[in-house]
């Protein structure tokens, strides 16, 4: 009786696991592309050279807010840049709107991005912030 119990358990434990993993939320649209944003600042030398000079290149933003919005304004992702100034955001394909959102001690924000990313792919952009150095 005991091993009957516990094959009745074990079945009861599997059948729920199973009915848990098909009952997922099927009107979420799948996230099958990306954007791939670097966000860099500048200019970091007062006077630009040409060619322009290495060490007066743009430099990473950190902890800049990212969101990316449908064409109708409905947020579907949004990240942080990471010390490298770069984030992925993972998207559903089609038209949208890279909105970079203010970074405390630069000026203004980076301009909103209109871009269409196809399924499956990774378009990478950037978003360019003003440090104010002129």
């Amino acid at each position: 009786m005991r091993r009957f119990s516990r094959v009745i358990l074990i079945s009861v434990a599997v059948i729920s696991v199973a009915l848990l993993v098909s009952c997922g939320d099927t009107d979420a649209p799948a996230a099958t592309a990306s954007i791939e944003i670097t966000a860099r600042a500048g200019p970091t030398c007062p006077v630009e050279t040409d060619p322009p000079s290495p060490e007066c290149a743009a430099r990473p933003v950190d902890t800049a807010m990212i969101v990316i919005t449908d064409p109708q304004g409905n947020e579907v992702g949004r990240g942080t840049t990471g010390s490298d100034g770069r984030v992925i955001i993972d998207v559903p394909p089609g038209e949208l709107i890279v909105v970079p959102q203010p970074v405390e001690g630069l000026l203004g924000t980076a301009a909103t991005l209109a871009v269409t990313v196809a399924d499956g792919q990774t378009l990478h952009v950037t978003a360019d912030y003003d440090t104010g150095i002129r």
